[in-house]
């Protein structure tokens, strides 16, 4: 056991250090500045900074970033350098084309609306839930699909995550909120299992 688990984290290391090297594009019109170790990255959607963890460089080569480690043999620093090349590319990718997550509600009678700084839910409760953007994300509902948008990816899957969390999916029917791209594995109801016990 303690071998396999060791295996898998070796391996897990190994393929966060390949992702570390390849090298991270800059779309026309991001540009990156770096002060102390502290990684700021600014485009036409706004702007996001970043703590570079300690053994960790980052390098712009035209227009590409790379990022690269000071004492290659130290495993705590290969375990951070797949993590920070990523978390860079993300902001990147927020800062030039914003980044959203997409949620539906699935039940008879639920509803969203939402203006950029406010959604509201009717799901079934004796009075409807309002939930407050945070600074940084805001909301709109397209077609009866509520959209999550901001520049932050952790920031917008964590809103994200506290509106499914409010009325999560029931394995029965599938009623709740879901992601867009999220499949529900349904369960059997008691009618269903019944029937299928009647027919052995």
């Amino acid at each position: 056991m303690q071998q396999n688990l060791a295996e898998k984290c070796l391996l897990q290391s190994g393929n966060m250090s390949k992702i570390g090297r390849l090298p991270i594009n800059l779309p026309s019109g991001v540009q990156l500045s770096q002060d102390s170790g502290v990684v700021t990255i600014t485009g036409p959607k706004g702007a996001l900074t970043f703590t570079l963890p300690k053994g960790i460089i980052v390098q712009v080569e035209g227009d590409q970033v790379i990022v690269s480690k000071v004492h290659a043999e130290d495993v705590s620093v290969t375990a951070a350098f797949g993590l920070a090349r990523a978390m860079l590319n993300n902001m990147v990718k927020g800062v030039s084309q914003g980044v959203e997550k997409k949620l539906e509600l699935v039940g008879v009678g639920y509803r969203a609306s939402a203006t950029p700084q406010e959604l509201t839910l009717s799901l079934g409760f004796s009075h409807p839930v309002k939930i407050k953007a945070p600074q940084g994300v805001s909301f709109s509902v397209v077609e009866g699909v509520i959209v999550v948008s901001g520049i932050d990816i952790t920031l917008v899957g964590n809103v994200a995550a506290q509106i499914r969390a409010i009325k999560q999916p029931e394995p029965y029917k599938g009623k709740g909120i879901k992601y867009t791209t999220e499949r529900i594995r349904r369960k059997a109801g008691k009618a269903a299992k019944a029937g299928a016990a009647g027919g052995k």
